[in-house]
């Protein structure tokens, strides 16, 4: 059982009541990104929003409101696609995600044999998503993608999601996994570098 001292005052917290006029489009951003379903994405956020009335007395401060709230969405999000992939059939998986190049080069340098690593994202994106116009350009580098692989992304980078939660969810292997984030890495880099840090960055600070 938790000491009553370490719960959190819930007057910590700002008045509920304000909570969809501080954070509701920021929430309902990062819902509309990972479900691209209007609908289930408000729906997601009204849920989220009572779980967190719910739990406000549990709030412990460690993180801003707003950090709070988004990891309530994030876990209600998490627990709605481990039920929608469970229930899509296999054939859905099996799009084309490339040709062998991306895996020959996986296979050669995922493991640091050039300086070319399968390591975390360099963004932080967190901070990067509260730039709309960041959030529009990488929401649509992810649409080029194959479905599987944007979301083997998503799941294990942004939502960040270990390594056997994303496999059981997209069922596949490690390995296969591996392979997807390495093309993902790749392709949203070469996205972003043409239609986000390219225009965003001066042309003198360009060497």
């Amino acid at each position: 059982m938790s000491d009553a001292n370490e719960q959190a005052d819930p007057r910590s917290l700002s008045d509920p009541g304000q909570w969809v006029e501080a954070y509701g489009d920021y929430l309902y951003r990062h819902a509309l990104f990972r479900l691209r379903d209007s609908e289930r994405a408000q729906d997601m956020v009204q849920e989220t929003l009572l779980a967190a009335l719910r739990a406000r007395d549990r709030f412990a401060g460690r993180s801003s409101e707003r950090t709070w709230l988004l990891g309530i969405l994030k876990h209600k999000i998490i627990d709605h696609l481990r039920v929608q992939y469970r229930e899509r059939p296999i054939s859905e998986f099996q799009e084309d995600e490339g040709d062998q190049t991306d895996e020959e080069l996986f296979n050669r340098f995922g493991h640091g044999k050039s300086g070319v690593h399968i390591g975390a994202w360099q963004a932080d994106p967190a901070k990067l998503l509260e730039q709309k116009d960041f959030w529009r350009t990488l929401e649509q580098c992810l649409r080029a993608m194959p479905p599987r692989m944007a979301e083997a992304f998503t799941l294990r980078t942004l939502e960040e999601m270990n390594t056997d939660e994303v496999c059981n969810i997209l069922r596949v292997t490690a390995t296969n996994l591996n392979v997807m984030l390495f093309r993902a890495r790749n392709r949203l880099r070469r996205c972003l570098e043409i239609n986000w840090f390219q225009t965003a960055t001066q042309p003198g600070d360009r060497r």
